[in-house]
C-alpha cells in the first residue's frame, strides 16, 4: 500500500452531491463500481495511513480499515427517512477494549458539503456520563487546563455537547465548571471545506487535528475506564450502542 495519499478524486464530491438528489437503489447500483474504486478503496488507504499516525500518539485507537469505515447503507428500520444510502463516507477510531460508541474516539466524515473531523465522547451511557462529571467536578483545574490551550483550540474548535438545563443532582451548580457538568456529551467537531478532501494534505489535515484532540480523548477514556472497573467490570462486557450520527 502506498505511504502517501494524494487526496480523493474531484468526482467524489460530485458523486455525493448527485447521490443526495438521487438517493435510490437503481441510481446507486449503476454507479456502485465507481463508489468502490474511487471512494471506498481510497478511504481504506487513507484510514491505514492515519493508523500509522495514531501509533505515535494514540496507539490504542488503531483500527483496521474494514472495522473503521462505516457502510454506506442506512439502517432504515426505525427511521422516517427511508432513503437507502448515506450521502457521506466516514470512519471511526474507538479505543481498543471499550464499547465502540460509549468511550472517546476519533472520527472523520467526507461529504459534498464538508470535511468533518471530530473526537471525544458522543454517546455515553449513564455510567460513562457519571464518570466524566465526577472527574470534572473533582479536579476542575485539570479540566480547565485541558481546554486552555488556544493553539490547540484553533485546530479542534470549542468543546461541544448537548446540555441539561440544570447541573445534575449531587453536583455544585456554583462550580466554576458547572457548564461542563451540565453536558451529556463532550467532543470536538470541526467542519472544513469539502475541497480539503481533494488535496494531498488531507492526511495531515486529519492527523494534526486528531493529535490536538488526543489529550482530551485520553483523559475521557481514562476516567471512564476507572469508573467501569469500580462498577460493572470491563468495558467490553457492556452492551453495544447504536451507530452515532456525528
Amino acid at each position: 500500500m502506498a505511504d502517501t495519499f494524494r487526496g480523493f478524486a474531484p468526482g467524489v464530491l460530485t458523486f455525493f452531491r448527485q447521490l443526495a438528489r438521487n438517493n435510490e437503489r437503481p441510481w446507486f447500483e449503476a454507479r456502485k463500481e465507481y463508489y468502490k474504486e474511487q471512494i471506498q478503496a481510497p478511504m481504506a488507504q487513507l484510514v491505514a495511513l492515519l493508523n500509522d499516525d495514531l501509533r505515535s500518539f494514540a496507539a490504542d485507537h488503531v483500527t483496521e480499515p474494514k472495522e473503521a469505515i462505516y457502510r454506506i447503507y442506512r439502517d432504515t428500520r426505525f427511521a422516517k427517512d427511508k432513503t437507502p444510502y448515506k450521502t457521506h463516507i466516514a470512519a471511526i477510531f474507538p479505543r481498543r477494549g471499550m464499547v465502540k460508541h460509549a468511550g472517546a474516539g476519533f472520527y472523520f466524515q467526507l461529504s459534498h458539503e464538508s470535511l468533518e473531523i471530530a473526537g471525544g465522547v458522543y454517546m455515553p451511557g449513564p455510567v460513562e456520563m457519571l464518570a466524566v462529571r465526577q472527574a470534572i467536578a473533582g479536579k476542575p483545574a485539570l479540566w480547565q487546563k485541558l481546554l486552555a490551550d488556544k493553539a490547540t483550540l484553533r485546530r479542534t474548535g470549542p468543546l461541544r455537547g448537548a446540555q441539561l438545563t440544570r447541573v445534575p443532582k449531587g453536583f455544585d451548580p456554583q462550580s466554576p465548571v458547572a457548564d461542563y457538568l451540565r453536558m451529556k456529551q463532550w467532543y470536538f467537531d470541526m467542519e472544513l471545506d469539502a475541497q480539503e478532501a481533494l488535496r494531498p494534505t488531507l492526511r495531515k489535515t486529519i492527523s494534526d487535528r486528531f493529535q490536538a484532540m488526543a489529550p482530551m480523548v485520553h483523559y475521557l477514556n481514562n476516567v471512564i475506564l476507572k469508573k467501569l472497573a469500580e462498577t460493572s467490570g470491563p468495558a467490553d462486557t457492556l452492551p453495544q450502542r447504536p451507530e452515532p450520527m456525528f
